[in-house]
């Protein structure tokens, strides 16, 4: 009999947390209301036709096609002579300017530009086989 009343009032005491704990979960939620979720729904016409087209995703393929796209890029990249391969990493990967791209090489701002467009060239002329066939 005993253990039957201090199962009772374990299980009442748990009640009470347990709708304590949802009461407090509600009144912060008046605080920070809900975001609405409309803005991420598909808008529809009156023919209930969508107003936006919808884009396709890339497949498991395409992905592993990029991949395989960049991995030869880099491969082409590193085939540069050094200097150019430098000036290239640093302007159109790094994003540098011209003018700190100088700096940093110690060399003149016309030799940046000059330099970035051969390796450009370069670059071009060895991915060009495998992007003109298509052979990944």
């Amino acid at each position: 009999m005993k253990t039957s009343i201090t199962a009772r009032i374990a299980a009442t005491w748990l009640h009470r947390i347990v709708v304590n704990a949802c009461l407090m979960k509600l009144r912060s939620r008046k605080h920070r209301p809900e975001e609405s979720i409309e803005p991420l729904l598909p808008a529809f016409d009156e023919l209930e036709n969508r107003t936006a087209p919808v884009a396709p995703w890339s497949s498991i393929d395409d992905q592993l096609e990029q991949k395989q796209v960049a991995a030869r890029v880099r491969e082409s990249i590193h085939r540069l002579p050094e200097s150019y391969r430098t000036v290239l990493l640093l302007r159109d990967i790094e994003e540098l300017d011209t003018v700190k791209t100088a700096e940093a090489l110690g060399i003149s701002e016309n030799a940046v530009k000059v330099r970035l467009h051969r390796a450009r060239q370069a670059l071009r002329t060895l991915l060009d086989p495998a992007m003109r066939t298509g052979a990944r």
